[in-house]
């Protein structure tokens, strides 16, 4: 049976700022969306390298628009878009999607940040928007999984500044104090098993330091009332067009088809934030690729 939202989840996004949905899709789904992950010539096109401040990197791609893809389906399916519009308290759309892999013993971290410390300046006027974090592989403590700090969705928006080496993350010294208070939370999963997680969360993740592969897949989504008033390289409203759940299985491995999805091939931060680092992060990224 597919995930349903009830009310202890409800209530655990809202206090606490997120919740795990295990089997939010079946062992099937998830062998389909890990194979298209692995397989589909558009995502390996476009894949860059973020780094961490001792130059390990996560590997990423990023698109704005789901299409029939076995990933794009996942997105629109009813479980999930359902389930961010009762969260969110109004109809959603699709903000972006994103694959996140961290490969063995080289896999990168994430230093602790808000989602919208970034999309706030993307001229999203209201915290309305929410994530949710799908394993395509188990994610562990040794490979990097997702870390959260419970109940920090309740602190507001925190300042976001370049950090050490390339990213851009949330007030140290607010997240050195919120780390007194508050619960790190270590977002263990099963292949299949989905976090949800409201976009004032603190989150992070440490290096990928084992022999295991922790590939995500991250499907990001804003409220309807919420438009951004600032053309961005995220898109504006536009109604989702909602499949069923069995949707995925019925459609077997199915790629994207390289227009539809608007694939973004290299970092995108808010002019704010990208000012002071694109030096170092165009240098790197175009190092990569020679």
């Amino acid at each position: 049976m597919a995930f349903a939202l009830d009310d202890a989840a409800r209530a655990a996004f809202h206090r606490d700022g997120y919740f795990i949905a295990r089997s939010l899709f079946d062992a099937e789904e998830t062998a389909l969306l890990r194979a298209a992950m692995e397989t589909d010539p558009e995502v390996r096109r476009n894949l860059y390298d973020r780094f961490d401040s001792g130059g390990k990197a996560t590997k990423m791609v990023s698109w704005n628009h789901p299409g029939d893809s076995v990933y794009g389906l996942a997105a629109r399916s009813r479980r999930i878009v359902d389930a961010m519009a009762d969260l969110l308290g109004d109809e959603v759309y699709h903000y972006h999607s994103k694959l996140t892999a961290k490969e063995p013993r080289v896999g990168g971290a994430w230093e602790w940040h808000q989602d919208y410390g970034y999309w706030y300046n993307n001229g999203c006027l209201f915290p309305d928007m929410a994530s949710v974090q799908i394993a395509l592989d188990r994610t562990d403590r040794d490979n990097g999984c997702l870390q959260v700090l419970r109940g920090s969705n309740r602190m507001g928006r925190i300042d976001h500044k370049m950090l050490e080496g390339s990213q851009v993350g949330a007030d140290p010294v607010r997240v050195g104090k919120a780390l007194e208070r508050l619960e790190r939370v270590y977002c263990e999963m099963e292949p299949g098993d989905g976090v949800f997680f409201h976009c004032n969360t603190l989150h992070r993740s440490d290096r990928n330091e084992s022999d295991n592969r922790r590939w995500t897949l991250i499907c990001c989504y804003n409220a309807r009332g919420n438009d951004p008033y600032l053309a961005h390289h995220h898109p504006f409203y536009s109604p989702i067009a909602v499949v069923e759940d069995d949707a995925i299985k019925a459609a077997g491995m199915k790629l994207a088809d390289g227009a539809t999805e608007n694939f973004s091939s290299k970092p995108n931060d808010p002019p704010e934030i990208a000012g002071s680092k694109a030096g170092r992060e165009d240098e790197r990224w175009i190092a990569a690729r020679r």
